[in-house]
């Protein structure tokens, strides 16, 4: 009985200066926290660069468009499928090393005539079902002139974070007025754009 009275009154001393689980411990109160930040933090940078390379899609779009002219790839100042295709796929390739699956983009050339008033003349679409609205601002609008329009989205799914954050829709537009004449695109049709 003595024995079990002594072992009780020194048990919580012993106890309290014992110190070997205490990294233990704390590791196991800080693991999760830590795991969750790197994991999230994985999750915003992939974020990030995705939106940077939809950034870079509607500037190449654009930019290749407005480039089409006698010296290049295009005939007679005319985009034609094929060549639109081109356009397309090569602009879609800048995605990698993500799906291109969720990557959806237009592009379109708009008009205005002298009293500024835009027209859209045509539009060419990859994985989009329906033309984009087009808003352009004040400052561009300047009469008889025209305008290409890109416009590229990207359906992204964090790894960690979708049961939070869910699906999110990153997108950029870029506005370019054309180098040497707004191209005409003939996708079996000649739609000029002026």
């Amino acid at each position: 009985m003595r024995a079990v009275a002594r072992l009780s009154s020194c048990l919580p001393r012993r106890l309290a200066r014992d110190r070997r689980g205490v990294s233990a411990v704390e590791f196991a109160l800080v693991a999760p926290l830590m795991i969750a930040l790197y994991l999230g933090c994985v999750d915003i940078s992939q974020g990030v660069a995705v939106q940077r390379k939809v950034s870079l899609i509607a500037a190449t779009l654009a930019n290749l468009a407005s480039s089409c002219d006698t010296g290049s790839n295009c005939v007679n100042n005319t985009i034609s499928s094929a060549e639109m295709t081109n356009i397309l796929d090569a602009s879609s390739a800048i995605i990698a090393p993500y799906s291109v699956g969720p990557l959806r983009m237009s592009l379109s050339c708009v008009a205005f005539d002298a009293n500024k008033v835009m027209t859209v003349k045509w539009t060419a679409l990859r994985g989009e079902t329906r033309a984009p609205t087009i808003t352009v601002p004040s400052d561009l609008q300047q009469p008889n002139t025209q305008l290409l329009y890109a416009e590229a989205s990207y359906t992204y799914t964090p790894i960690v974070g979708s049961p939070v954050t869910g699906t999110l829709t990153l997108s950029d537009h870029m506005f370019m007025a054309p180098r040497i004449a707004a191209p005409t695109y003939n996708d079996g049709t000649d739609h000029p754009c002026t």
